[in-house]
């Protein structure tokens, strides 16, 4: 199974099929990679939800239910729909263990054995649509802290260390793959946009590849504090991703992060490293902060990148998707070229180049030069799901680009992907004439990528139904605020 693809069934509301209902959920967990002890705690999950669900209504309010199991980011949800008595969760009975057998009561113990099997549980009220159950489970293998196989609830708080202390900036050792791991659970919990950081093996095999270059800092007494890494996203990007950043709450004030940050770029690089972008949340500007001081520019700004549903921890919630703001630091020399910047954001694109430092000749193409009619186009899509959001590289022009574009966008808008981007090589003297006419399907200025897999990139965004507030995006230096006002003024979702 796909991650977010789900199966759905109804079931009579009869006992009798009990033992289907139970051998459906079991099947789509093992298909997701459930065995063993999980296993069998989705087993108790089910057969206690399903118990309630039946218990609670008669065959004549509640003929049959549904039940849905969906693969998500690790592991599996299952949802239970049902048209029975509205209920209050609030005023669910806690059941409450005690010493004195006779004093034991069985009300809410269905609940508590839920909690106990489950790593989520949730009730939601519907309206006219009925109630659902929600019920989420992990793979072991996705890095919780557990202690043989039980999920802390609630992690105390850890004591920040006030005073310096003396640790070390290096490369990976393999052996500290889980606690990279377990260090983003505690930071972000299961919100992270890459969830290859939750599976210790893959960020061995990762850095072994040269995929991923991967730091951390450790105290002298060999504790573990943070992590920071490079990232690779395409086999033939000579620039990568500054990503995975994060450090153990009782650590931070140590600038370690400041200290990885340098030390990831003065290592040796076993692949071409011509510069590093990075992409940091507007829902607050911390991650902003460090990216200036580690002498990234900002040169794009993303709307609605990611869901609101993810959660930063000790941060405030948007209640909108994030928007991302797009920094670029160069590593190496930029040969200077001429790009074939649309005329009507010559200016904006103008300022973005100054802000990098970098000089190219704006070119103007002749009328020869804007020809469509040869060979086919070539469009190449990055899409995650887990966001909700794709990227499209238009690596060659033909005869048939804007049918392409059109087609490629209506297949995202119905797969309900909210943020569709789209990247056109600025040393392509089409990009000039095209970009006007990609415009009208809706798409607006996004900002640029220097140096991409297609060189450097004009990139432009589309929002699919997605509802945006400006004033909640923060921002922190003065080009990435007179871009958001750039697009803003361009975007053909505000109605005023």
């Amino acid at each position: 199974m796909k991650t977010n693809e789900s199966i759905k069934m109804t079931f009579p509301n009869k006992l009798s099929y009990f033992f289907l209902v139970q051998l459906f959920v079991r099947e789509i967990a093992q298909m997701i990679g459930f065995s063993g002890r999980e296993l069998n705690q989705i087993d108790v999950a089910v057969e206690e939800s399903v118990s309630n669900i039946m218990v609670h209504n008669s065959v004549e309010d509640l003929p049959t239910f549904d039940i849905v199991c969906e693969k998500t980011s690790g592991g599996i949800k299952i949802i239970l729909k049902e048209m029975g008595i509205p209920f209050d969760p609030e005023h669910i009975k806690k059941y409450e263990l005690s010493k004195n057998l006779d004093d034991i009561s069985g009300d809410g113990l269905g609940i508590y054995l839920i909690q106990k099997m489950m790593d989520n549980l949730s009730f939601h009220n519907l309206g006219t649509e009925g109630k659902e159950t929600v019920m989420i489970k992990y793979l072991p293998d996705l890095v919780a802290l557990k202690e043989h196989g039980e999920v802390e609830e609630k992690l105390p708080t850890p004591v920040i260390i006030t005073e310096k202390i003396e640790y070390d900036v290096r490369r990976l050792d393999e052996n500290e793959a889980i606690e990279i791991s377990r260090c983003a659970y505690k930071t972000h919990g299961y919100t992270f946009f890459d969830d290859h950081i939750y599976f210790p093996e893959r960020l061995v095999q990762m850095n072994k590849t040269s995929q991923m270059i991967s730091v951390v800092a450790v105290t002298k007494d060999h504790v573990f504090m943070g992590h920071l890494a490079l990232l690779y996203q395409y086999p033939e990007d000579a620039i990568a991703e500054l990503t995975f950043a994060f450090v153990n709450v009782e650590f931070r004030g140590q600038g370690a992060l400041n200290r990885m940050v340098d030390y990831v770029f003065q290592i040796p690089k076993q692949r071409e490293l011509r510069g590093s972008y990075a992409y940091a949340v507007t829902n607050h500007i911390f991650t902003q902060k460090t990216m200036l001081k580690s002498q990234f520019k900002d040169c794009g700004l993303m709307l609605a990148t990611s869901p609101a549903s993810w959660k930063f921890k000790g941060m405030d919630d948007t209640y909108q998707r994030i928007s991302v703001l797009l920094s670029f630091k160069y590593l190496t020399t930029p040969v200077q070229c001429d790009l074939f910047i649309p005329e009507h954001h010559k200016a904006m694109v103008g300022k973005i180049y100054e802000n990098l430092g970098v000089s190219h000749h704006s070119a103007v193409p002749s009328a020869a030069e804007n020809r469509f009619d040869i060979g086919e186009s070539t469009l190449e899509s990055g899409l995650n799901e887990l966001e909700g959001c794709v990227e499209i590289y238009v690596l060659t022009y033909g005869a048939d680009i804007l049918h392409q574009i059109r087609k490629t966008l209506r297949n995202y808008c119905l797969q309900q992907i909210s943020a569709i981007n789209i990247f056109l090589k600025l040393t392509d003297p089409r990009t000039y004439w095209l970009t006007a006419e990609i415009e009208k399907m809706g798409f607006f200025f996004a900002g640029i990528l220097p140096e991409s897999r297609i060189g450097d990139a004009l990139i432009l965004q589309y929002l699919n139904n997605v509802r945006l507030e400006y004033d909640k995006i923060q921002l922190l230096s003065d080009i990435s605020k007179e871009l958001l006002n750039y697009i803003k003024e361009r975007d053909p979702n505000i109605i005023d």
